[in-house]
């Protein structure tokens, strides 16, 4: 009796001890799980990757898109005018212009440009120019500046024609703005807008009575 009593504490114990064959299938299923997990991490990480190249692609081709800036003249005014009993301008006098200008960036990212340009003819001949300092127009914004023109009036004078009489100046502009719109600091574009006007002045009241405007842009 003594002795089937002590072997049964040693049976016990033998079946509490687990098997190799058990052992191996708990690492094999371990191995699986961590396989799926790398698998299922690689998957999400490439949908994201997808996810964000497809968000790009579209904010490219749409909101990303670069628009051309607009370029306007708002108006011209006279600030020094000398006149001759009232209609022809003094000899040796300077007669000075302000152009209010205006540059319009639809673009969701920033618009610098350089040294602006406006240059003042009658009849093909330069009678005036006027440069602006470089600046920036903001996403979706507009800069407003003036530029002052200073005319020499013995160079107008050589070309005025009939309709001086009459209190009228025809005058035309050519306005130049170069820029660069960057997006992302992936797209970059040089663009240069143009612009060609062609005003009436009223040199009685000192007005714009009439004015047409024609704006080019180059990529």
């Amino acid at each position: 009796m003594a002795d089937k009593d002590q072997a049964r504490p040693l049976a016990l114990a033998t079946d509490c001890r687990p098997s190799s064959d058990d052992y191996q299938e708990k690492l094999h299923l371990k191995k699986i799980q961590r396989i799926r997990f790398i698998k299922f991490f690689c998957f999400i990480i490439c949908l994201l990757v997808i996810l964000s190249v497809v968000v790009i692609l579209i904010l490219m081709f749409t909101l990303f898109q670069v628009k051309d800036p607009i370029i306007q003249m708002n108006k011209i005014s006279i600030t020094k005018l000398e006149l001759i009993n009232g209609v022809i301008p003094k000899p040796g006098s300077n007669v000075s212009l302000t152009a209010d200008v205006s540059v319009k960036n639809p673009n969701v990212a920033s618009f610098k440009y350089s040294n602006t340009t406006t240059t003042l003819y009658i009849n093909e001949t330069v009678i005036g120019e006027a440069r602006g300092p470089p600046g920036q127009a903001k996403a979706r914004r507009t800069v407003r500046m003036n530029l002052t023109i200073n005319i020499v009036v013995d160079r107008l004078l050589l070309n005025l024609n009939n309709d001086m009489s009459s209190g009228k100046l025809r005058l035309r502009s050519f306005s130049r703005v170069p820029g660069r719109v960057k997006l992302l600091h992936i797209i970059r574009r040089n663009i240069v807008v143009k612009m060609n006007c062609t005003s009436t002045i009223n040199i009685f009241n000192k007005s714009i009575e009439d004015q047409d405007c024609k704006r080019k842009v180059k990529i």
